[in-house]
């Protein structure tokens, strides 16, 4: 399933790495939302890019925009992950179904059981706005994100 621009961006209610649950749909009318898929917790690469976003985390996570990272990872590894790492923004496990909300965006990886490195920019009305697939070890540009999401 490929999602198109402009058309509503799937819903999804995960528990992040306290075990609250956090769904997509809580930001309607409210916020603008960066949805962060990585394969896995602890990788170099998905580290790298989440400690690029933590610490240049103001606009990415403010009164208009809201940071989601998710991964097929259980819970408490993605609480161990993001306290190892100081993670100051939901980090979400798609872990059961196994899989579900990388599913709906299109993005699940069969094969290996994880997301590619896909990012998605909804807008408070929850329209996707702004979308890049990345393969699995080649890290997405910052940069990009914030010209993606100056343009709401």
């Amino acid at each position: 399933m490929t999602l198109s621009i402009g058309s509503a961006a799937p819903d999804f209610e995960l528990s992040d790495q306290h075990g609250e649950k956090v769904s997509l749909s809580s930001f309607k009318g409210k916020k603008n939302v960066v949805v962060l898929f990585i394969p896995f917790a602890f990788t170099g690469t998905c580290t790298g890019e989440l400690c690029a976003l933590r610490d240049d985390l103001a606009p990415f996570q403010n009164e208009n925009v809201q940071l989601l990272a998710i991964s097929c990872d259980s819970m408490f590894t993605q609480r161990i992950f993001a306290e190892q790492e100081g993670y100051k923004f939901p980090v979400l496990a798609d872990f059961w179904p196994h899989g579900a909300a990388a599913k709906a965006y299109g993005i699940f990886n069969e094969e290996l059981g994880c997301a590619m490195r896909g990012t998605f920019i909804i807008d408070k009305e929850g329209i996707l706005r702004w979308q890049v697939i990345n393969g699995l070890g080649d890290a997405r540009n910052i940069a990009d994100y914030k010209t993606a999401i100056s343009a709401l």
